[in-house]
């Protein structure tokens, strides 16, 4: 504890452990208060000084709620909160903040991480006052309707209470947390020592589209290891979708599971076959061209409503996929993308507009009027180019669903014909033929079941429009001998 005393020697008031620095968090100037009187202008001064040298570390975002952490481990929320009471019998409910508040449960501690549900939060703090290796314990609190806590029921709180898996007598060290709509998902490591550093990832919450990797669509409200990752691998970040989970390992290894076989919230995702629908287990998320399989080079996964961000080759590259809809895949298009694809980054454009820029500057004293010239075909040479984009994704959205209904998966760019790619000359039916002879037994069947339901098809709408025509035809003959 730390005493504040004036240049008198009056005392004034005290605070929590100071951790850094003069500085600390502003709900523990709360308590610094003279005893019977205000504050003095020299006081207060201090006092402004000292939560002005208080820095945010890290934030996050999720539902209709923030979350920031200082520099000192404090931890503040914003927006639609769980409303933060000291009864434990109070009722759960959100209140509405327009500025930070404190997390006050946690003083004398250090926040190191937090994530965010629609309505349940999720943080790893420090056993001590201080953070020290594998001393993290995982707290919860919030909406607990489908076990997002992973408390065991599905009570909600309002005030923070540990996650007994991940206790500070746990064998399990916890070091990162997400969080979707309604699960939470953690990646833990053994806290003894070994000859290789492996880790496993957690879930709890809601399953119903299989978010958790538990194989079943059933929720929990407990901790359980997702089944089907491999067993001696290091998992280095974690993300939740509404309702999707994607990891990825120090090797360049990504997994997805949950809603649209890990794809999350995308209605327009075409699949056909067995695999059809939401992925109850993790599915290997492979990285094609000269880099694949494995991202090289992996550094954070992050997960939106329907998509999916890949950082890795330390920085330089960036993969995504998923819906494509407002450009949120980077890639210069706005149709899906069902698997990864390379975002377009860094931003050429604005390296051209630069070099545009300095041209310009050079020549505008020679010639004026040519420049105004060169500056409009330039113009019309963007626009068509942009009209030629538009139509090419208006053409590969066509492709991707008429190849997804024909066979089952997503159009993929080794899926192109050899002879196209050769000549730019496509000779349908030799390819056609080739086809053929390449297909399993499942592709084939896939196929005479497509046809067939088109035929189906087809020939049902010709049956229906005969029967129209014989029906006015009959009307029309008995018109006729009604008026004779």
């Amino acid at each position: 504890m730390g005493v504040y005393i004036r240049g008198d020697g009056e005392h004034l008031g005290d605070w929590g452990p100071v951790r850094k620095r003069t500085s600390f968090s502003r709900y523990e100037l709360t308590s610094i208060r003279p005893r019977n009187r205000d504050l003095s202008l020299l006081e207060l001064l201090l006092v402004l000084i000292t939560v002005s040298l208080l820095q945010v570390s890290s934030v996050k975002a999720g539902g209709m709620m923030s979350l920031a952490i200082d520099d000192l481990g404090s931890l503040w929320m914003w927006g639609n909160c769980p409303q933060q009471s000291s009864s434990s019998e109070a009722e759960f409910s959100l209140v509405s903040s327009h500025i930070p508040l404190p997390v006050w449960n946690f003083h004398g501690h250090t926040v190191v991480k937090v994530a965010c549900g629609n309505e349940h939060v999720v943080a790893l703090v420090s056993a001590g006052e201080t953070h020290t290796g594998d001393d993290l314990v995982c707290y919860s609190w919030g909406n607990n309707s489908h076990g997002q806590l992973g408390l065991g029921d599905s009570d909600s709180r309002l005030r923070p209470e540990v996650v007994e898996t991940f206790n500070q007598e746990s064998p399990w060290s916890v070091y990162e947390v997400a969080c979707g709509a309604f699960h939470t998902a953690l990646l833990a490591h053994k806290k003894r020592p070994s000859d290789t550093l492996v880790s496993v990832c957690w879930t709890f919450g809601l399953g119903e589209n299989g978010q958790l990797g538990h194989g079943t669509t059933k929720s929990a409200s407990l901790p359980e290891p997702v089944n089907g990752l491999p067993q001696n691998v290091f998992l280095i970040s974690i993300d939740c979708g509404l309702f999707h989970t994607s990891v990825v390992s120090s090797a360049g290894e990504v997994w997805s599971w949950g809603m649209e076989k890990g794809l999350g919230l995308c209605p327009d995702a075409s699949f056909t076959g067995t695999d059809a629908g939401d992925a109850v287990s993790p599915l290997l998320i492979s990285c094609d061209g000269i880099y694949g399989p494995k991202f090289p080079g992996p550094l954070q996964v992050a997960c939106g409503a329907a998509h999916t961000v890949l950082a890795a080759d330390d920085g330089y590259k960036l993969w995504s996929w998923g819906r494509g809809r407002s450009g949120v895949l980077g890639n210069g298009k706005t149709i899906d993308s069902f698997i990864p694809s390379i975002v377009l980054w860094p931003p050429l454009s604005e390296d051209f507009k630069e070099e545009r820029v300095d041209a310009v500057e050079k020549n505008e004293e020679k010639d004026p009027k040519g420049i105004t010239e060169m500056e409009k075909k330039l113009s019309t040479a963007m626009e068509e180019m942009k009209l030629l984009c538009s139509k090419l994704s208006t053409v590969e959205q066509y492709v991707s669903i008429l190849h997804g209904l024909i066979f089952g998966k997503p159009f993929e760019e080794r899926d192109i014909p050899i002879s196209l790619q050769n000549s730019g000359t496509f000779e349908i039916a030799k390819e056609w033929e080739n086809m053929l002879e390449s297909a399993d037994r499942s592709k084939l069947l896939g196929l005479e079941m497509f046809y067939r339901n088109m035929l189906a098809g087809v020939k049902d709408k010709l049956m229906k429009r005969r029967i129209q025509e014989i029906i006015k035809e009959c009307l029309n003959s008995t018109q006729e001998t009604s008026q004779k």
